[in-house]
């Protein structure tokens, strides 16, 4: 079987077998000049209900963006214009219109049954494991009521630490909260280009991506689309996520008709990005992502060969410089410190010191650690359970 054969087949397979479904659309797919599209959202409706089926064996949870085009949309229907382009701008913007997403969708989700329901989240509400598993379980029960749960960031009240940043990031987080098996990113580009598009004309769609963590995504990525928050590398970024979960990813141009079920049906369309080899644990995704880095922790060479190479764990001795200011269980991140400075970035991890800590003891040995923080100390800065390598961060 050749290497396009055998993707096609393992396509095939996935979108056959797949039962639960995240399907994220943006701002850049929903709108147009006045708004928010009904004709676009009317369409969505019509391939959601058919990617459920008549039986609905195939559940879904939606991310819908374009609360805040919403708003503006609401407020010029008064007359008024607003400039949605700080941060309480923005959220005042979604609060206006998060009603009215949600009405829209209602709408047009109505003539085929599907009840919706909406769900907003901060990353706080993924981050501690409690919430995280109530979530889980409220998600579980809608579905079991073949309800359509539509997510969004709850923007109002999130503050920047507590941001996902776009819902690209809060859809791959969800693939693992749901414990989704296939992940399709409607966006306004055809597909993933195999080179920037804005510097090559010429720049042809990957039908195919075997392995989204070898791309470089700051060549093949020219920045974010005008409407919404993301664009191409934030999508790869949750491509790659999910993929480390062994959860396929499909890129569609949204706007599209019927593209959806023309993916379904088999159409080559868009791009497909393959599931890692080896899937990483649930948990491991968890600990990685549930928030940003702290701050960083600069190897040496033998730390980060130790690490990558061996499966060892990180120890003080390797560390050479400690970035940021953080406290003991705080999620940092991992770089190689070559001969001639910064290197590359390795993983993240949760680490067993604070940032005061760490720079007292990085570089020596056990033995030295204990002449200074005594003997009540971690032999590890992070242990290999707690670590996960090349991390989509």
């Amino acid at each position: 079987m050749s290497r396009t054969e055998e993707w096609r087949e393992e396509r095939r397979r996935c979108l056959e077998r797949a039962r639960l479904v995240v399907v994220k659309v943006g701002s850049a797919v929903l709108t147009d000049a006045d708004g928010l599209s009904d004709n676009v959202m009317s369409g969505l409706a019509r391939q959601l209900a058919t990617l459920r089926g008549v039986d609905g064996a195939r559940k879904a949870v939606l991310v819908s963006s374009g609360a805040v085009a919403a708003g503006r949309r609401a407020l010029a229907r008064h007359g008024r214009t607003c400039e949605t382009q700080g941060l309480a701008a923005r959220q005042a913007a979604a609060a206006l219109g998060q009603g009215q997403l949600m009405r829209l969708w209602d709408k047009v989700l109505r003539p085929y049954g599907i009840p919706v329901a909406q769900v907003l989240l901060t990353r706080d509400d993924l981050r501690a494991r409690t919430r995280f598993l109530n979530a889980r379980n409220t998600f579980a029960e809608l579905l079991s009521w073949d309800a359509l749960p539509i997510v969004n960031e709850n923007d109002t009240v999130s503050v920047q630490e507590l941001k996902f940043g776009d819902n690209d990031c809060l859809a791959s987080l969800l693939v693992n909260l749901v414990g989704a098996d296939l992940y399709i990113n409607l966006t306004s580009a055809p597909g993933v280009f195999a080179s920037n598009p804005d510097a090559d004309a010429d720049a042809e769609i990957l039908s195919c991506i075997d392995d989204v963590s070898r791309l470089d995504l700051g060549r093949l990525c020219g920045g974010k689309t005008s409407v919404g928050t993301g664009g191409m590398y934030s999508k790869l970024l949750a491509a790659r996520r999910a993929s480390q979960l062994g959860v396929p990813t499909l890129i569609l141009p949204g706007r599209q008709e019927d593209v959806i079920c023309r993916a379904l049906a088999g159409e080559d369309v868009g791009t497909w990005v393959r599931p890692a080899e080896h899937a990483i644990s649930r948990r491991k995704f968890w600990l990685a992502y549930q928030s940003d880095p702290a701050g960083t922790l600069w190897v040496d060479e033998g730390a980060a060969e130790a690490l990558s190479g061996k499966g060892g764990s990180l120890l003080p001795g390797g560390v050479r410089r400690v970035d940021g200011t953080f406290q003991k269980g705080a999620l940092v991140r991992i770089a190689r410190l070559g001969c001639d400075g910064p290197q590359s970035s390795l993983g993240v991890g949760l680490t067993n010191y604070a940032a005061g800590e760490l720079r007292k003891i990085m570089g020596l040995r056990r033995h030295e650690v204990a002449a200074i923080l005594g003997d009540a100390h971690y032999p590890e800065v992070i242990h290999r359970d707690n670590l996960l390598l090349d991390a989509a961060v």
